[in-house]
Formats: structure tokens, C-alpha cells, sequence
């Protein structure tokens, strides 16, 4: 190794050392034990595909999850395959309506949002859960088919320990606030736009 490759080596451990020593003050700083509340917002693709993510990551240590998918429904999806048919540790609800601009009903939407939240309810009081989704709800805040009080109280008066997982554009700053962790999804490039079909087993 010549002078210039190990002087290049040194400075990239010493580099490599600082930050190490950065990430494991931020880990040792973190000492509270309890559950957290995701918010994956923004106008690009991948926020149901992140909350699913850790469904997966849940279950790999055998926890019991709740997932329930608002607006989605009408069309059969992978994840809704998956999860009824394969497992059975996953208690999995969808509002089955479709997207509220297919349905044009207001009232009808309504009527599904405070059934579809009757389900929620029961899961965000109960410690056997240690994740739950709620994809695209966001939506119900949005077009106020849900009191988003009730929805922020609800998840507040969780068990300590369970973990809830938000999807959605839009909700307001009051999700935001209640939230530990808000990642925003940017919208950079979508194949739909170049007139490509979505793809079953990638887009739904």
C-alpha cells in the first residue's frame, strides 16, 4: 500500500470513528421503553408499502398485529391476499368502499369511516396488539369523515406499548403533533405518469 493509500485509509477510519461515536451517544440516549406513533405522509408512492414493512417486521418477532386499510377495498390487493390467507395472527379489516372520488357519496363514505372506525377502537385499547395500521386515514381527516379528536384521543390513551402506524397525504398538523416519528414521502417520478398500467405485485 503506498503512503497516499494509507494516509487515504487513515482518514476514512477516523471519519468512520467519529461517526460511530455519534450514532452510539444517539442510541445510548435513548432510554424510554414504549410504543411510538409513524406517520408516513407526502404525495409519493410507498407509504402503505413502509407501513407493511414493519407488519412483516412485527410478526418476524410473533407479535400480533392490526391492520385496517381506509378508502382502499374494492380491488383485491397482495397484501390483503397475503394477510387473510396466510396469516391467521394478522387481524385485517378493510373499509371496502374504494377511493371516495369512485364512489361520489359523501354520506355513504361517512357511514363507512364511523364503521370502519368501530373496529379501529376495539384495537387501540387492547395490549395484545403490538402494531397497528391505520393506511390512509389520513383521508378521513381530511374530507372530515372522522372527528379527529376522537381519533387523536384514542391513540394517545393506547397501551403503552403498542405501536400505531398512520398513512396518508394531508390529516393536518394535529397528527403531526402527536406523532414520534413524521417521514415524508416526496412524489419524483411515477411510471403512471408515462402511461405505464400499474403492476399487480409492486402497485397493489
Amino acid at each position: 500500500m503506498t503512503d497516499k493509500n494509507s494516509e487515504k485509509e487513515e482518514r476514512h477510519k477516523k471519519k468512520m470513528q467519529k461517526q460511530k461515536q455519534s450514532i452510539d451517544a444517539t442510541i445510548a440516549s435513548a432510554v424510554k421503553e414504549q410504543g411510538v406513533v409513524i406517520l408516513l405522509t407526502g404525495d409519493g408512492k410507498g407509504k402503505t408499502s413502509s407501513a407493511f414493512g414493519m407488519v412483516l417486521r412485527a410478526l418476524g418477532y410473533g407479535y400480533r398485529v392490526g391492520v385496517v386499510q381506509f378508502i382502499k377495498g374494492e380491488q383485491l390487493s397482495g397484501e390483503e391476499l397475503f394477510l387473510k390467507n396466510e396469516l391467521p395472527e394478522v387481524d385485517f379489516y378493510q373499509m371496502g368502499t374504494g377511493f371516495t372520488w369512485d364512489t361520489q357519496d359523501r354520506s355513504g363514505d361517512i357511514a363507512a369511516a364511523e364503521k370502519t372506525w368501530a373496529v379501529v377502537e376495539p384495537m387501540l385499547k387492547d395490549e395484545r396488539y403490538h402494531l397497528v395500521v391505520l393506511d390512509e386515514i389520513t383521508y378521513m381527516l381530511s374530507f372530515k369523515y372522522l372527528d379527529e379528536d376522537r381519533i387523536i384521543n384514542a391513540i394517545k390513551a393506547r397501551p403503552t406499548n403498542q405501536s400505531v402506524v398512520l398513512t396518508g397525504r394531508g390529516g393536518g398538523s394535529a397528527i403531526r403533533d402527536i406523532a414520534d416519528t413524521v417521514s415524508e414521502v416526496k412524489d419524483i417520478k411515477h411510471a403512471y405518469h408515462s402511461g405505464i398500467k400499474a403492476r399487480k405485485g409492486v402497485d397493489f
